[in-house]
Parts: C-alpha cells; structure tokens; sequence
C-alpha cells in the first residue's frame, strides 16, 4: 500500500462515511492517547467522547451515530470490525522464510514436504512426518516422528510439536510453544513416584491458534483434542486428555487438568483453574481467577474461588462487604446485653 491514504480511501475499506475534510491523509493507526496528526483512532461509544478533547489524532473511527467529534470522523457500522480491515492495512510485512528449505535444516529422507513449504533455519523435521502445502517453519522449530501439519499452518520460531501429533489446516502456533508433552502421570509405588507411560496423541484441528510459550501434553491414551477455531493464549497449560471444543476462547495463564472436557463458545479468562475430569458446557464463560471444582451448566458465568454463579457471587460480595459494620454492631449488641445481664443480675 501507498506510504499515506486519505479518509476516504480507509471509509471505502470499511463501508463508511466521512464527516469532516475526506482529504487528510493517514499513515497510520494509534489509541487515542498516543495518536498525532497523521493517525487514525477509533472510539466505540459515545461515553468515551471526552477521551478526544486531548486526543492529537488526524481523524477518528466512531459509529455511525457517535455525536461530534473534534477532529474528522470516518462514521461507520461497527468500529471494532472495521479496525481488523485497518489494521491488516496498515500492518508491516511480517519477516518469514523463503519458501524452500534453509541449508541449516535438518529433513528426514522419509518426510513428505508439500508444496510451497517454507523451512527456516535449524528446523528439524523427524521420520515419516508429514507438511502440508504452503507452511511456514521460522527458526528453531521442531516437528517429531510421525506428526503431520495440514495446508497452511504457521509454526513461529521455537516451537516444537512432538512424535504422532497433527495439525489441521491454518493452525497457528506462537514462540515457543509444546505440543505433545508427556502429560503429567504418576503412580505412587514402593515408596517413590512411577511415571505413567503417555503413550496418546494431540489433535489440534482447523484454524486454531496457540499462544507463546503455551504447552498441549499429549493423552495418556487417546488423544487431547483443541477443537476447530479455538483461540489460546500466551502461557497456558493444557493437561493430558483435556477436550476443548470448538470456537472457545482461553485467556493467559489458565490451567486446565486432566481430562477436563470444554464445550462449544466457551470463554475462559485469566489465571482460571480447572479441575479434572470437570465440564464446562457450551457457552460458559469463567470470570478471570476462577477456581472450577464442578461442572458447570451450559450458558452459565462463573466466577470467585471456588467458583459460583455470578448471580450468587455478587449477592456473597455484597455481603462480606457488610461485615465491618456488622462486626461494629454486633460488638454495640454485645456489649448492650452484657449492660442488661448485669442489672438483672444486680438490681
């Protein structure tokens, strides 16, 4: 794209309308604080309005019916949807290998490469794996024995998928990341702690992503399963034979035991525990550091430690934020019957 764009080109882009000079230029996009005179912001309501008083921005992306503005306004239908246009836009290329394979690779003569294949270098890519069409191995990565990644995965530098693992199609693994780890099995025996053979897989199928440094163990048997479309974040722990349905959402350092099951549009925030073997049914949502010991019914959010029903959650809180002026008065009624137990008791 050129170095500048109008306001007018960027409302074509997303289906908008210019309020204000159509002609200034944009080279690119900023939060309202940090944006100057050559930037696009964007704002979703009209109670974030005071936020452009001080704003130094070119122009600004409101709704279509967001009040005036200090500065010109592309007015469109939904300004977080344009943004992903915008910002694809506006996004500098990303550095990836060429495609071929780097002369640093290492490539088992049993592997089976797909076309277009970009190979980094000091990848390695062990027997009788399989790479589809058109993926991208940066630096450092590492597929085992046996895996086998669909058409246009992207694998970022680090990241090592272990033997009889699979990758649908468009699966994109951030920095560092494990899948297939042995999951976490022990058995107490004569004194000391036996490793229990892991001997499952991971499947990991279409259009899912995987944030940095996030690890998917393999199942004991079986497979561990992140269903089609789910999105996980940086740093989160995904035990031995957890099923994650398809379309979920897993915030930052969530840990999810064994064999826990997640359904279909689940939401997951930060710091969230899941105990084994529990369910999360379709639609939940768990509120940020929760702790889940059971399992939890379809539409259902949770929230606290242990984790309830916000409904619940918020009368409990409104209670325990009570307790100092209880505490006050019930000291005062004790106090007052003590008075009283004593007159009877001395008349």
């Amino acid at each position: 794209m050129s170095k500048t764009v109008t306001l007018a080109e960027i409302a074509k882009w997303v289906g908008g309308v210019v309020r204000g000079d159509a002609s200034t230029r944009i080279s690119g996009v900023a939060g309202v604080a940090e944006a100057g005179p050559d930037q696009l912001t964007w704002l979703a309501h009209d109670k974030y309005a005071s936020q452009l008083r001080t704003s130094k921005a070119g122009a600004v992306l409101v709704p279509e019916q967001f009040g005036e503005t200090p500065m010109p306004a592309v007015l469109c239908q939904n300004p977080a949807v344009a943004m992903v246009t915008i910002l694809a836009r506006f996004s500098p290329p990303v550095p990836r290998p060429a495609v071929g394979t780097h002369p640093t690779a290492v490539v088992a003569s049993s592997a089976q490469i797909g076309s277009n294949v970009a190979i980094g270098p000091h990848v390695i890519i062990g027997e009788n794996a399989r790479v589809g069409d058109g993926c991208v191995l940066h630096a450092s990565v590492f597929i085992g024995e046996g895996s086998v990644l669909g058409r246009d995965c992207e694998l970022w530098p680090g990241v090592v998928v272990r033997e009889r693992c699979t990758l649908g199609e468009r699966v994109v693994v951030h920095p560092n990341a494990v899948i297939g780890a042995d999951g976490f099995g022990y058995q107490f025996i004569d004194g000391r702690h036996v490793k229990i053979p892991q001997i499952g897989t991971v499947q990991i199928e279409d259009d899912v992503e995987i944030g940095a440094n996030s690890c998917i163990d393999r199942a004991k048997c079986g497979a561990t399963v992140i269903g089609r479309g789910t999105k996980i974040d940086n740093l989160v722990q995904v035990a031995h034979n957890v099923q994650i349905g398809p379309d979920c959402m897993i915030v930052a350092q969530t840990g999810i035991a064994g064999s826990a099951r997640l359904g279909r549009l689940v939401v997951v925030g930060g710091q969230v525990g899941i105990r084994d073997h529990v369910t999360l049914h379709d639609g939940v949502q768990a509120a940020a550091c929760s702790a889940i010991s059971k399992d939890v019914p379809a539409g259902t959010t949770v929230m606290g430690m242990p984790a309830v029903e916000h409904e619940v959650f918020i009368r409990e809180r409104a209670k325990i934020r009570r307790l100092p002026k209880m505490a006050e008065q019930l000291a005062d009624l004790i106090k007052r019957v003590e008075r009283l137990e004593s007159s009877a008791d001395h008349p």
